[in-house]
């Protein structure tokens, strides 16, 4: 003691009143803890460096330390420490997840039940309605069988799915075999009946009828409905079939001042100034109007009035036959490379091939659609075989020699408008209404480029331009929009005819014979003119009362064109 007082210096001393002194300082008096405040005075009041923890009141029979506790809140002893861990047995659940399986109604305790006696209870259950009472063991079971004696659980005679059950009357039945196959009359394989069984064979007279009215309507729902033949004509209005070298109107003129077969075209195409004739004799309007191949002394001309009519070019510009075979508007012609026969397609669904010069109908195809466009094949040893396009999205090609169908494209998703031979009758492009632009080869019913912008809209008319290099195709955006017809196929942005208003109608369109102009109708009756190279329009007059449907440049005559109207008229132009 005497030591440790003579070590206690002064020193110390006033370091620990300094020490209460900031202590103090810092902190209010009455704030202190309670049991600091005991003191008489600031200055009875010594300070230790060990804090004073006083263990609160806790019951040592419950102490338990949590291994995951970061805080103690008293000093335990060595026992709780190295205590064992307390909780559930899993190591993924927390003791409060333990806890919360005592719930209101009970303890929940884990169990393990075997996959395959929990399917088999369950399966039995399904099928017979009952299953094993799990509260009563299979040993208590047969023990009460062996104690009850005659005396039957209301479930002894119960099995499962997995074991026999008793056989019912019906599962005694045997059936019928023969087996044998060289046996052809009596052979039964898997079909024979059981051993004392009716089988009635034939159906009694009210199942007889109901069959036989079933039968009736699949018939008639499959077949197709026979319409009668519409009578096919043709009405001659001049005289002389025939000239004084019996030589019929097909044979071209010779004393027009023009060379009707020279195969190169004019030298410099104008621009026609005059209306200089009017054919009328549609009662309705034009639908298409197409030059005779080569020479173009003639033109043909197809009508919603159902009728087509052949018309002269030159001298009196008479109708020379009107030939009547559809019953509703026709919608294309086309005529085959030699211009003795032509095609027409109508509403009606029928395609005609007609004798241009005799007027009979040589023979009809129909696929049940309607088809919107036809054309032969341009080249002359496939004279035979002509293409059309119809409302259900195909392009059918047809054989006039045996009248079968040879070949179907069907690849597009919407009805087909136009068909165009390229590159040397090799190909051909097809719009449609799905706004694209096919090219196809010929007879491989896959295309082989597909064209399809964001930008693009359907195009119902389409023209290839004289040296065969361009497509000019009338786009339903008030354009006329060119594509290259060589190789590629690719959107001459450069070239585009605008001004004129086609925006729901398939305005025929055509160029000049020296590819200098390009011509084209539009929706209120005017025709317009462009220049080809710098895609000015050049002119635009009143043509028509109506939508001006076709204009066509004449091959051998420098400023000559045709329109054709939805007023009925077709005009020539110079």
């Amino acid at each position: 003691m005497l030591s440790l007082q003579a070590y206690n210096s002064s020193s110390d001393e006033e370091s620990d009143q300094t020490a209460v002194q900031e202590k103090s300082n810092g902190t209010p008096y009455e704030t202190l803890p309670p049991e600091l405040q005991k003191f008489s005075s600031k200055k009875d009041l010594q300070v230790c460096a060990t804090p004073v923890v006083l263990p609160p009141a806790i019951d040592e029979d419950k102490i338990h330390i949590h291994p995951d506790t970061s805080e103690l809140q008293y000093n335990p002893k060595y026992d709780e420490l190295f205590a064992p861990v307390v909780g559930p047995v899993n190591p993924f659940k927390t003791q409060q997840q333990a806890i919360e399986r005592n719930i209101l109604s009970g303890h929940i305790e884990p169990a393990h039940v075997s996959e395959f006696q929990f399917e088999n209870q369950r399966r039995t259950f399904a099928s017979f309605g009952y299953a094993l009472d799990p509260s009563v063991s299979t040993t208590e079971k047969e023990l009460h069988k062996v104690i009850g004696g005659s005396e039957e659980t209301p479930d002894s005679d119960m099995k499962t799915v997995f074991e026999n059950t008793k056989l019912r009357p019906l599962d005694k039945r045997k059936r019928k075999k023969n087996d044998d196959p060289s046996d052809v009359e009596g052979f039964l394989g898997p079909w024979g009946g059981f051993v004392g069984e009716q089988r009635v064979m034939k159906p009694t007279e009210e199942e007889q009828a109901e069959l036989q009215e079933l039968v009736s309507k699949r018939n008639r729902r499959g077949k197709e409905v026979e319409e009668k033949q519409f009578e096919e004509k043709s009405v001659l209005h001049i005289k002389d079939a025939v000239d004084y070298q019996g030589r019929s109107f097909l044979h071209a003129p010779q004393d027009v001042g023009v060379n009707l077969k020279s195969d190169t075209p004019p030298e410099k195409c104008f621009l026609p100034k005059a209306h200089i004739h009017t054919w009328s004799g549609h009662t309705k309007g034009v639908s298409a109007i197409r030059w005779f191949p080569k020479t173009a002394h003639l033109f043909l001309s197809c009508s919603m009035d159902s009728k087509i009519k052949l018309w002269e070019v030159y001298n009196e510009r008479r109708c020379i036959r009107t030939y009547y075979g559809h019953r509703q508007a026709v919608r294309d012609i086309n005529f085959n490379n030699s211009g003795h026969h032509f095609l027409s397609a109508g509403y009606d669904r029928y395609i005609k091939l007609w004798d241009t010069e005799t007027g009979r109908v040589i023979s009809r195809f129909t696929s049940r659609k309607i088809p919107y466009c036809v054309k032969f094949n341009p080249d002359h040893n496939k004279q035979h075989l002509f293409v059309a396009g119809t409302s259900d999205k195909k392009i059918i090609c047809w054989d006039t020699r045996s009248g079968d169908i040879v070949q179907e494209y069907d690849r597009h998703l919407g009805a087909v408008n136009t068909i165009t031979f390229v590159d040397e009758n090799r190909r051909f492009v097809t719009t449609s209404d799905d706004k694209s632009l096919r090219v196809w080869e010929w007879n491989i019913p896959v295309d082989m480029k597909y064209i399809a912008d964001p930008t693009m809209h359907s195009m119902p008319a389409v023209t290839p331009s004289p040296n065969g290099k361009w497509l000019a195709c009338q786009s339903m955006d008030n354009k006329i929009v060119i594509f290259s017809a060589l190789n590629r196929f690719k959107l001459n942005r450069k070239k585009t005819f605008t001004g004129h208003m086609v925006a729901g109608y398939a305005c025929q369109l055509d160029f000049s014979p020296d590819l200098s102009y390009l011509v084209s109708g539009d929706a209120d009756g005017k025709c317009f003119i462009w220049d080809w190279k710098t895609t000015k329009l050049y002119k635009k007059w009143k043509a028509h009362d109506g939508v001006c449907i076709g204009s066509l440049w004449h091959p051998h005559e420098p400023s000559k064109v045709m329109t054709a109207g939805w007023d009925g008229l077709i005009k020539y132009w110079d």
